[in-house]
């Protein structure tokens, strides 16, 4: 059975609830615009929940001359860093080096140096890897983030965990940032503007007929269908960009995809600073290793083609011994697989532009508008999760012409939800939280504070100690986080919480996450 939205018919229709989706959803709704959204899973429940966390500029992408990319990564890391202070942090960048260090790279930069210098081949001499951080530096107009150092190793905290031969390192400046967390705060900023957001919503079919877009959903939990009406459809679908371009929304274009799975394992703690490694391997690429949710070491992320987005993404044992391997090239202490305590995969669409590996694809996202239809397309290829802000206001200015009424541009610096103060200030409410709720863990309200910024006194109430946060699942986790995230983050199921809104996952166990179901389930059939 079938049922309409009302008959209202909506500016934009948005398919996909990942970080470009959201993203859209939120720049659209405040400047005026209509917008609904559907997601037929959770949100970032694919790649936006899959990434290294990194708002960075893409050091390496100056091999491949992506200047531009990472000029406009750059400048965003700051942007990002003040509306987002709770969910995003300063964080340093060890990259180790010495002078014997062999690559095999088939990068623009290095086949132009090894033709003008051939006894350089196989290496990234000292003086490129510091001509490449000064232009990292200086590309993006930063005023918060400190320049790059020289550390000696022999010497610093950062070289302990290190092997001897590596005796210096450069020291630059990036961001780390919550992924899926940033993906709920730009919805949940999108519907506070007005947005419609539906989660476990299925697009099944999309048609198009005097310039408007009926489209039809299905719910995923309780198979009920509805029709919405729209303007402008626009495909945030990620990894199912194509099947919605040609199965959904029956769009003729030979635009195309290509699906690169990232691979990421996570470990127990490996070193004891705040610092984030940055290890180039004898294959000419690179991975992070990086401090994770306070007793883990996150390290990633491979770069391999994935064939079929029907095939669940997963890090293979073959990708796990490979950053294994990898990483123990750098550390001291060999990492085993035996030390890996979670792995995590996602699959990256990026726009097919037939270069001959995943590692060379172009990491640019491309914007195509489709007017050949009954009523215009937009569909969205590829996207990195720090410039994510600047896609969403590029794909508007594809399609503003179709909206006399639309606003200007207002996002840039602009808070996400809870993220009203600065970022040097996340140590005092954490401290303010704790003496309103003194028998509160410190590692708790650093965490509440983390996740939610100032919704955390909102999520706590009026509490002066634990008991009045309801009851305690352990780790950390009462009723009343509960309570918030499922009256406004869309949470319907236990991997939302543990995976999506939180890192939780790392630390209940199944009992307690069997009292966490049971206690989301109930909550919302009250």
């Amino acid at each position: 059975m079938s049922t309409s939205d009302n008959e209202q018919i909506y500016d934009l229709f948005i398919v996909g609830g990942g970080i470009n989706g959201c993203g859209i959803a939120r720049d659209a709704a405040g400047r005026g615009l209509s917008v609904a959204l559907a997601e037929m899973n959770d949100l970032a429940s694919a790649t936006s929940s899959a990434s290294t966390k990194l708002f960075h500029g893409g050091l390496r992408y100056l091999e491949y001359f992506e200047f531009r990319l990472v000029r406009e990564a750059l400048i965003e890391r700051e942007n990002l860093l003040v509306a987002m202070p709770h969910i995003s942090w300063p964080m340093r960048f060890v990259l180790p080096y010495h002078q014997d260090m062999r690559f095999e790279s088939n990068t623009p930069t290095s086949k132009l140096l090894t033709t003008f210098m051939p006894w350089m081949k196989g290496q990234r001499p000292a003086w490129l890897i510091r001509l490449g951080l000064f232009m990292y530096d200086n590309l993006g107009g930063r005023e918060i983030l400190p320049g790059t150092i020289t550390l000696n190793l022999q010497t610093s905290p950062e070289g302990k965990p290190i092997k001897e031969k590596f005796e210096r390192a450069y020291e630059y400046s990036d961001c780390w940032v919550e992924d899926s967390r940033l993906v709920v705060l730009n919805a949940r900023d999108a519907e506070n503007r007005g947005a419609k957001i539906m989660t476990r919503t299925k697009v099944v079919d999309a048609t198009s007929k005097n310039g408007v877009w009926t489209i039809k959903t299905e719910d995923q939990l309780t198979g009920k269908t509805k029709v919405f009406s729209a303007k402008l459809l626009v495909n945030a679908g990620g990894p199912w960009v194509e099947d919605i371009i040609r199965g959904i929304a029956h769009i003729k274009t030979n635009e195309g995809i290509r699906l690169v799975r990232g691979s990421h394992i996570v470990t127990k703690k490996l070193f004891d600073h705040d610092k984030a490694y940055f290890f180039q391997g004898e294959d000419g690429r690179i991975i992070f290793a990086i401090p994770y949710e306070q007793d883990f070491t996150l390290i990633g992320t491979t770069d391999q083609d994935h064939d079929d987005i029907r095939t669940q993404p997963e890090c293979t044992p073959e990708e796990q011994e490979y950053l294994c391997k990898f990483a123990s090239q750098y550390f001291k202490k060999p990492i085993k697989r035996d030390d890996i305590v979670w792995t995590y995969s996602g699959v990256r669409p990026l726009y097919d532009d037939n270069a001959s590996s995943s590692t060379a694809a172009t990491r640019e996202y491309v914007l195509k508008l489709n007017e050949t239809g009954q009523a215009p397309a937009l569909n969205i290829f590829g996207g990195k999760i720090t410039t994510y802000r600047r896609l969403a206001e590029s794909a508007i200015a594809k399609f503003e012409h179709f909206f006399p009424q639309i606003g200007e541009k207002w996002t840039k610096r602009v808070a996400l939800p809870g993220g009203d103060f600065q970022h040097h200030q996340i140590q005092e409410l954490a401290d303010r939280l704790q003496k309103q709720i003194p028998d509160l863990s410190h590692k708790t309200a650093q965490r509440l504070i983390r996740a939610y910024g100032t919704d955390a006194f909102t999520l706590t109430k009026d509490a002066t100690n634990v008991k009045d946060l309801g009851k305690d699942f352990g780790q950390g986790i009462y009723a009343s986080e509960l309570d918030w995230v499922i009256a406004n983050e869309w949470v319907r199921t236990a991997d939302d919480y543990l995976w999506r809104r939180t890192k939780m996952g790392l630390r209940v166990d199944e009992a307690q996450k069997r009292a966490i179901e049971a206690y989301i389930v109930k909550t919302q059939s009250a």
